[in-house]
């Protein structure tokens, strides 16, 4: 039987932890930052946990996480 394949972009956007929680970056921290108040840029820094539904999908790209 062959290997499965791996999603190499989401690999790349996601981090799975041992319990099968789905992190990710918070969204708007590249660029453009002079307009979003203190508070929200510091609130971005946090990591984000992804919800049950989107995580079965990310789940199935990465078969081996």
């Amino acid at each position: 039987m062959q290997k499965l394949k791996t999603n190499k972009a989401i690999r790349s956007r996601f981090k799975v932890t041992k319990t099968k929680k789905v992190m990710s970056s918070r969204t708007k921290r590249r660029h453009l930052l002079g307009d979003r108040s203190a508070s929200k840029k510091r609130q971005a820094r946090k990591r984000w946990t992804m919800g049950k539904i989107d995580r079965k999908a990310v789940l199935r790209a990465l078969p081996y996480a």
